[in-house]
Protein backbone atom coordinates (compact mmCIF):
# COMPACT_ATOMS: atom_id res chain seq x y z
CA UNK A 1 0.00 0.00 0.00
CA UNK A 2 1.32 3.32 -1.03
CA UNK A 3 0.02 6.32 1.42
CA UNK A 4 0.18 9.73 0.22
CA UNK A 5 1.11 12.12 3.02
CA UNK A 6 1.11 15.93 2.63
CA UNK A 7 3.57 18.13 4.79
CA UNK A 8 2.99 22.10 5.68
CA UNK A 9 4.61 24.33 7.09
CA UNK A 10 7.79 23.73 9.50
CA UNK A 11 7.53 19.92 9.00
CA UNK A 12 7.48 20.47 4.75
CA UNK A 13 10.69 22.47 5.58
CA UNK A 14 11.69 19.94 7.57
CA UNK A 15 11.55 16.68 4.88
CA UNK A 16 12.51 19.28 2.23
CA UNK A 17 9.15 18.71 0.20
CA UNK A 18 5.31 19.27 0.37
CA UNK A 19 3.39 16.08 -0.58
CA UNK A 20 5.80 12.35 -0.60
CA UNK A 21 4.55 8.72 -0.38
CA UNK A 22 5.29 6.37 2.37
CA UNK A 23 5.25 2.78 0.96
CA UNK A 24 3.76 0.14 3.51
CA UNK A 25 3.49 -3.98 3.26
CA UNK A 26 0.05 -4.06 4.97
CA UNK A 27 -3.19 -3.23 3.36
CA UNK A 28 -4.33 -1.08 6.84
CA UNK A 29 -2.19 1.12 9.40
CA UNK A 30 -2.92 3.15 12.11
CA UNK A 31 -2.49 6.66 12.58
CA UNK A 32 0.21 6.25 15.65
CA UNK A 33 2.22 3.39 13.03
CA UNK A 34 2.04 5.93 10.33
CA UNK A 35 3.36 8.57 12.32
CA UNK A 36 6.43 5.85 13.67
CA UNK A 37 7.25 5.49 9.78
CA UNK A 38 7.02 8.58 8.79
CA UNK A 39 9.85 9.70 11.34
CA UNK A 40 11.54 6.90 10.29
CA UNK A 41 11.68 8.14 6.84
CA UNK A 42 12.40 11.67 7.88
CA UNK A 43 14.36 11.14 11.40
CA UNK A 44 14.09 15.18 11.74
CA UNK A 45 10.46 15.42 12.70
CA UNK A 46 11.17 13.26 15.66
CA UNK A 47 11.91 16.26 17.36
CA UNK A 48 8.85 18.29 16.29
CA UNK A 49 5.59 18.04 17.66
CA UNK A 50 2.38 17.94 14.93
CA UNK A 51 -0.96 16.32 14.54
CA UNK A 52 -2.37 14.37 11.98
CA UNK A 53 -5.12 14.79 9.60
CA UNK A 54 -6.93 12.56 8.00
CA UNK A 55 -9.40 13.57 5.46
CA UNK A 56 -9.35 16.89 6.22
CA UNK A 57 -9.90 16.31 10.08
CA UNK A 58 -7.49 15.96 13.20
CA UNK A 59 -7.56 12.58 14.29
CA UNK A 60 -7.06 9.81 17.20
CA UNK A 61 -3.65 8.31 16.83
CA UNK A 62 -5.88 5.19 17.38
CA UNK A 63 -7.81 5.33 14.18
CA UNK A 64 -6.83 2.90 11.04
CA UNK A 65 -5.86 4.50 7.37
CA UNK A 66 -6.29 3.44 3.86
CA UNK A 67 -4.65 4.44 1.43
CA UNK A 68 -7.70 6.26 -0.59
CA UNK A 69 -7.77 8.61 2.95
CA UNK A 70 -6.21 11.79 2.47
CA UNK A 71 -2.85 12.36 5.30
CA UNK A 72 -1.58 16.03 6.47
CA UNK A 73 0.95 16.27 9.05
CA UNK A 74 0.13 20.09 10.25
CA UNK A 75 2.58 22.01 12.92
CA UNK A 76 1.32 23.87 16.05
CA UNK A 77 -0.84 26.55 14.99
CA UNK A 78 -1.31 29.66 17.02
CA UNK A 79 -3.46 32.48 16.84
CA UNK A 80 -4.32 36.15 17.28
Amino acid sequence: MNLKVKYFGMLAEAVGCQENEIQLTTSQISVVELREQVVQKHPKLNAMSFKVAVNQSIVDFNLIVTETDEIALLPPFSGG
